[in-house]
């Protein structure tokens, strides 16, 4: 199996291991990280060890590669198709000539956590919590003062790292900041030898023609879900 077929479950027992709650057949981050879980096999063991750990929260979120058919008692509350894309042999740079000159990146930190959440509440880039930031890098672009286009890592399994969080304010689009934030990512991704990947939905056609003139590849169809467990 490679190791992006099932890159929850893969970056909870490596790389993000040190934050994983944790059963016997399942894994999930503290929900103020990501409200991501993951489970080596779709079986009825592993929905329960993952019930166990959603005492909390009750529902999470889970990727599979093929839409996802939990046990009886189990509750699918939204999903989708997700391309994963992987960036080969560097891709490409941001746009040489972009509409306007770019602003500096920073570096988010905590004290930018609650910017960084309003931002992903606005545009919905995916799971996002106050302490996503924790996952990896992010970068992020401010005019006059707010934050209005952020990226940064996420999922890390050895050897690859997901960029996810590519967010820009509605007010600030079709100004090139997702691709120069990605392609800086990306680079400093490729300087630790590690290769970007990503997921996009399936029907974000918008999304995907920016990632592919990135040098992004579509790898494999993964389907996302968000569960819930049964009632107690």
């Amino acid at each position: 199996m490679h190791p992006l077929d099932n890159p929850i479950w893969q970056a909870l027992t490596t790389c993000h291991s040190r934050l994983a709650r944790t059963a016997n057949h399942a894994r999930r981050f503290p929900n103020d990280v990501t409200s991501l879980a993951g489970i080596p096999e779709p079986t009825v063991e592993c929905y329960e060890s993952l019930a166990s750990i959603l005492d909390d929260v009750n529902a999470t979120g889970i990727f599979d590669g093929v839409p996802p058919q939990p046990p009886s008692g189990w509750t699918i509350l939204a999903g989708a198709p997700l391309f994963q894309m992987i960036q080969h042999n560097g891709g490409a740079s941001a746009p040489a000539t972009p509409r306007r000159p770019i602003p500096e990146f920073k570096e988010l930190t905590a004290a930018d956590a609650p910017e960084m959440l309003a931002l992903a509440q606005l545009t919905k880039p995916g799971p996002f919590g106050l302490r996503t930031r924790e996952l990896g890098t992010y970068l992020g672009i401010r005019q006059n003062g707010q934050l209005i286009a952020m990226a940064g890592e996420r999922l890390r399994v050895p050897r690859f790292t997901e960029i996810s969080a590519v967010c820009t304010h509605p007010d600030h689009l079709g100004r090139g900041y997702a691709a120069a934030l990605m392609s800086e990512l990306a680079q400093r991704i490729r300087a630790r030898s590690e290769t970007p990947f990503l997921h996009v939905r399936e029907d974000n056609t918008r999304a995907i023609s920016l990632y592919e003139h990135l040098g992004y590849q579509k790898r494999v169809l993964l389907h996302f879900a968000v569960v819930r467990r049964p009632a107690e």
